[in-house]
């Protein structure tokens, strides 16, 4: 205990870091449950969408969504979100994906919809640009 105790003072700065690194690693694990929804990968969000018949609400803005969007999302840009829940009535017991272009706007939506009453809503961690970085469809319609 001596040595680790001596190591620790003999480096500081190193000892600092790596109790700042932990603290995030962390922080990122209880950060979903704390807020009331989880994040998951593509892959992940496939297998939602495939086998748990999961809506997806695509939160960014109309150009970014006419450049390219998921397959039978439902696009409600992020702002207008609060006054359209009512659209989304119907998925309020299924599960629910939320992204948008990295994954920021998405939080806040998710959110928003769980102080809604959403009881089953993910966010795409990485958003589209995740999303497209899988190689996964993407639709232009």
């Amino acid at each position: 205990m001596g040595q680790f105790l001596e190591f620790i003072v003999n480096h500081w700065i190193l000892s600092s870091l790596f109790v700042f690194i932990l603290m995030m690693l962390t922080m990122d694990g209880i950060r979903g449950k704390l807020l009331g929804f989880g994040e998951i990968k593509p892959d992940e969000a496939v297998r939602m969408m495939n086998h748990d018949d999961a809506a997806v609400l695509d939160v960014r803005e109309d150009s970014e969504y006419a450049e390219g969007h998921i397959i039978n999302s439902i696009h409600i840009p992020l702002p207008l979100l609060e006054n359209r829940t009512a659209d989304l009535q119907k998925y309020k017991d299924r599960p629910l994906l939320v992204y948008c272009r990295t994954g920021n706007r998405s939080a806040q939506a998710a959110s928003t919809l769980m102080k809604q009453g959403f009881s089953g809503v993910k966010k795409l961690s990485g958003g589209m640009i995740a999303w497209q970085g899988a190689n996964l469809p993407v639709s232009k319609s």
